[in-house]
Order: C-alpha cells, then structure tokens, then sequence
C-alpha cells in the first residue's frame, strides 16, 4: 500500500514509524528544506510514552528527557495553592526539548522516506487512487494520504473546507534556559498564576529547564523576537522565584511566542482514502501538555486499522472513529483549563485560587488518569 504524508513534525514523523512497524513503507513530505532545532519543550505524557516504547523509542527519549513526578500550583507572589503527585499509570511522565524528540523519530526513520523541500497544494482523486500534488510540478500518486501538516494544513482545507482557527484570547511564550543554581524542587512542574497571566516551569533534562507563559491580549498584537524577554520581564516582574531568573537567563530572540488557537469540533476527519491526524483536525490550547501527545496516539491507532482492515477507505473511517471522541475531549478539557487560568479581575483571580486549593488530591490523580491511562496499542480497533 502506498501511503504518502503531508507533514514531518511530531505527529507524521510517529506515524510513519507506527506504520513502518506494522509493515507499510510510508513516505514523508515536508515542505521545509531541512528540519532545523526549532520549538522549545514538549510534554510526552504517559500516554504517548506507551507509544514511543512501542516503536522501540523509549530509552532514547528518557536519556534526553527530565521526569516530571509531581506538579504544584502556585499563586504569583508563592502561596502555594496546592502540591501533588503524579498517579502511577505504569509509564514515565517526561519532558524534553522538541528538536530532541524531532531528531529521535527522525533517526529512526530511513533517510530515503523523508522528502524534504516539498510544499503540498492539493490532491485529486482519480482512478481508485489520489494523486498528491507539491510545489515544483511533482505529482505523487498513492493509495492512502495523510495530513499531518498543522494548524493551517492545506490537506484539511481541501478535505473539510475553509475556516480559520479560533483564537482563545491570549498568547503563549516557550523557552528554554539553563540556570546557575538549581532553584526548582527535582522532577517537579510548576504553575504560576496571576491577573490573565500564568507561567510555567519543569525540568527538560541534560541541565535544561523549560518554561512557558501565557498573557491576555487582542490577536495579532504585533511583537517583533527583540522584544519578546523585555516584555515578559514587565509582564512578570516581581512573581515569585524562579520566573523572572528564567526570563532573565533565556536569550530574548530563543523565545518563541504563538497565539493560542484551536478549532471546533470536526463532524469528520476526511473523505475517501484521506485522513487527518494531529493538529491538522484537532488543535489544542497549549494548558495539558497534550497536542503532540494525541499526534502520537493518533500515529499509532492509524497505523493498527490499515494494518487490521482491508481497504484505505474502510481502515481510515475506522481509525477515525475510534480516535474522534477521545481528541474532542481532551482539546474540550484543555480549552476550559485554559479559560480559568485566564482569568482576570480581582474577584475571578481569588475563586480561581480557592478553587485550585479545594481540589481533592484523589479527585484530580483521577482526572489525570482519565488521559494518562490511554493505551493506543490496548484500544480495540
């Protein structure tokens, strides 16, 4: 079966590795000319380790990675509103630099499945077969394609038509930094709240530390890489430590700043012998950690229905169903964190906090087990 990818982040690097394993010989195309280091950290949560190890990636990622075992939350000037464990989900919860992860998937992949420098405008179907059109006249025909290829995927907007994402009211900045002194408890995160702004911090490992921040303001406010720590550094002067030493020790042009967007419910995910997989058909706010994370559990349960069905058109609206409540939910969750971690206003900012301290430490290691538990490879197709 001939299966081409539009897209070589995270979630079309694990799905060629998910359908390698499963005996298909999947082609990538990327439109950059060369993967560079670029993003800053990535969350792989238990649910997406499970599916790393599977594809025999496991050790390499926790080599390059910092656990994360527990996570507080905590008011801008420290109060601490509550400190918590992470349940045991029988799978590491770990952290590391995108690029990192981007180069493990990426090594693990025969150099000649991965075409580079290819821009994706369109596909047609003819003859029991879709033909995947790329900048420069190449014209690739396939059996299965699948669009992988982000937030503005041009396979979706063929696929389900137009629509732009829905921005969620503020921007998000990631970073990466390496302090002096170890100012953070070990295998910890942190979530610093304050007035529509919040800043978080976990370890990344080899030395790193990575951390975010999230401010209120109107889309497309326009900020040029210059200013990025400068801003930041009015935005959280005088939060608790270590905030401000993260902003001061990250160099202002290696922050990278995105506007929090995601999209409505989609009724379907593709049409005939095409599909959709990660941020392409369902993008998410940044607040659970989980984008990258459902890319993968799609990459896996995609490559077990090709695997398991006769026909594209069958195993594709089966992995679609099998994946479309699960995405929905999590995005609905982490769009909803999101909202309350926004909050602003003297009034909201102080429910929040007697909100945050009254969540039971069982009730929320549950909550966090409804997502860390999911085992793509346990799932029945």
């Amino acid at each position: 079966m001939r299966i081409v990818i539009v897209g070589g982040g995270i979630g079309g690097l694990a799905a060629a590795l998910a359908l390698r394993r499963e005996g298909f010989e999947p082609s990538v195309y990327e439109q950059a000319p060369e993967l560079l280091e670029v993003g800053a950290g990535i969350a792989v949560w238990p649910n997406a380790f499970r599916v790393l190890e599977r594809l025999g990636l496991g050790g390499e990622v926790l080599a390059r990675a910092g656990h994360i075992r527990r996570a507080s939350w905590l008011g801008h000037d420290g109060t601490t509103y509550k400190h918590f464990a992470f349940p045991e989900t029988g799978a590491p919860a770990v952290a590391l630099r995108r690029a990192d992860l981007q180069a493990t998937l990426c090594g693990a992949l025969p150099a000649s499945s991965l075409r580079l420098g290819k821009t994706f405008e369109g596909f047609a179907e003819q003859g029991g077969e879709v033909v995947a059109r790329f900048g420069g006249g190449t014209e690739v025909a396939c059996d299965v394609l699948v669009g992988a290829d982000g937030l503005h995927s041009r396979v979706r907007a063929q696929v389900l038509g137009a629509g732009g994402p829905v921005y969620r009211g503020y921007s998000v900045w990631r970073g990466v930094a390496r302090l002096r002194e170890a100012t953070l408890p070990p295998s910890t995160a942190l979530e610093v709240y304050g007035e529509g702004r919040r800043f978080g911090v976990g370890p990344l490992g080899l030395g790193r530390t990575g951390w975010w921040a999230t401010a209120n303001e109107p889309e497309g406010t326009p900020e040029s890489p210059a200013e990025h720590a400068p801003k930041l550094s009015r935005l959280f002067g005088g939060w608790c430590s270590p905030v401000t030493e993260l902003v001061g020790a990250t160099p202002s042009e290696s922050i990278l700043r995105n506007a929090a967007y995601d999209r409505p419910r989609a009724a379907r995910w593709g049409r005939g012998a095409v599909t959709l997989l990660g941020d392409a058909v369902h993008p998410m706010t940044p607040n659970l950690g989980q984008g990258g994370c459902m890319a993968v559990e799609d990459a896996a349960v995609l490559a077990r229905c090709l695997a398991k069905y006769e026909g594209p058109g069958r195993a594709l609206r089966a992995y679609e169903s099998r994946r479309r409540a699960r995405a929905d939910a999590v995005a609905r969750y982490s769009r909803l964190y999101g909202a309350v971690g926004q909050w602003e206003g003297g009034a909201a900012t102080r429910l929040r906090a007697r909100l945050l301290a009254s969540v039971p430490e069982a009730v929320g290691r549950k909550l966090l087990r409804m997502v860390f538990d999911y085992d793509a490879y346990a799932v029945e197709v």
